[in-house]
């Protein structure tokens, strides 16, 4: 039989699919994948409704229907004070995955390298390897998860052509603050070197923290792309809509590959969420506060267990060391929890190219409704 070569070697099945199989398969508390299990607004419903009843179900335009992209323009100056222009500036995708893929794409040519920091998102590497490219791991700190920017200075060589940053930060939830701006702008002054910026969890941010994100910073907006995600902040992470801001001649580029990737993306959707961030604004505006009190919540009942929870300054993800618990490495430990105690982790591992030796770290997601979050914490006491 033909056996193909593999352009993905090191690539199998994501261990958020293989979690949640397990999770399924042993009727466990699932709070390892990173989705909510309460209803998104009733708006966005009757919005989606409308939307559908009034025939918005062709072929949207391939930049994004025009009322969404304007609302997001109106939105990134009411957040972050930037005026973005809709028409050049701004593309609708399928997903915050697809606009990090364009992105990659639209920038990085074979040979070259791309930065990104460890641990990092697991969509990140395949994409890089997938442009004929090079990832370059550059770990953050294995207790605070803070950058270290000298190191990352270090890692760049004149092959370097893009740098992946992600502010909240998943897995762990570290923010960057003013200090990582003004480091990251003298890294890249100067340097030809394009930045991606997740911001994903751009609204989901605790304690009076301030989101610092790279739309704030002219000298750093004209070399990204800022990627976002409909789907963490209105909690339908099934619709799959996100989109990217970058200047015009770099949207030229990453609309060369989203017209050729998926070319467009669910139309009525993209109407009800224009709808939304325009009638009903204090959704987002309110969002950290609706996800600390999960936060503080569930923090406090760990407390309870033999888990000790790491700081959570933003995005729904909730860190527990479990040393005290087990000294398994922690993709078997996650295996054991679920299958021996029903309650569903993700391990850290997998967001590394070389996990920290001795790390026992787990990640749980607190996107979930009370009675979700009980059962696992009554579930965690038995430990």
């Amino acid at each position: 039989m033909f056996q193909p070569q593999t352009k993905l070697p090191k690539v199998g099945t994501t261990i958020f699919t293989v979690m949640s199989q397990l999770a399924a398969e042993h009727g466990a508390v699932n709070l390892g994948q990173g989705f909510p299990d309460f209803a998104v607004p009733q708006r966005l419903v009757d919005e989606l409704d409308r939307a559908m009843r009034a025939g918005h179900n062709q072929y949207a335009p391939m930049t994004g229907v025009a009322p969404l992209r304007q609302a997001i323009a109106e939105k990134v100056l009411r957040c972050y004070g930037r005026e973005v222009d809709p028409d050049t500036e701004i593309t609708v995708t399928s997903g915050a995955t697809e606009a990090l893929f364009n992105a990659i794409h639209a920038v990085v040519r074979p040979g070259e390298e791309v930065i990104v920091l460890d641990p990092a998102y697991d969509s990140y590497e395949p994409a890089i390897d997938l442009a004929g490219a090079r990832a370059v791991h550059v770990p953050l700190d294995p207790q605070t998860f803070a950058v270290d920017w000298d190191r990352v200075r270090a890692a760049v060589t004149p092959k370097t052509r893009l740098l992946i940053v992600n502010s909240p930060h998943n897995p762990s939830g570290a923010m960057f603050d003013q200090a990582d701006i003004r480091a990251l702008a003298a890294l890249l002054e100067g340097a030809g070197i394009y930045l991606i910026s997740d911001e994903v969890y751009e609204h989901i941010v605790f304690d009076g923290r301030r989101h610092e994100s790279i739309l704030r910073y002219p000298e750093l907006a004209a070399r990204a792309f800022v990627v976002s995600s409909f789907g963490k902040t209105y909690h339908c992470t099934g619709w799959k809509i996100g989109y990217a801001i970058a200047p015009p001649a770099l949207s030229a580029e990453f609309r060369k590959v989203h017209q050729y990737n998926v070319f467009c993306t669910f139309a009525p959707a993209q109407h009800a969420f224009a709808a939304m961030i325009r009638q009903e604004p204090e959704h987002y505006e309110q969002l950290g506060a609706f996800y600390q009190e999960k936060r503080d919540r569930f923090r406090e009942q760990l407390l309870g267990t033999k888990f000790k929870p790491l700081p959570v300054p933003g995005g729904y993800f909730q860190l527990v060391d479990y040393s005290a618990v087990s000294d398994l490495p922690d993709a078997e430990f996650v295996k054991w929890l679920t299958v021996e105690h029903g309650v569903t982790a993700i391990p850290l591992s997998p967001f590394y190219e070389t996990p920290p030796a001795g790390q026992r770290l787990a990640r749980l997601c607190f996107a979930k409704n009370e009675v979700t979050l009980d059962a696992a914490i009554a579930r965690l006491k038995t430990l």
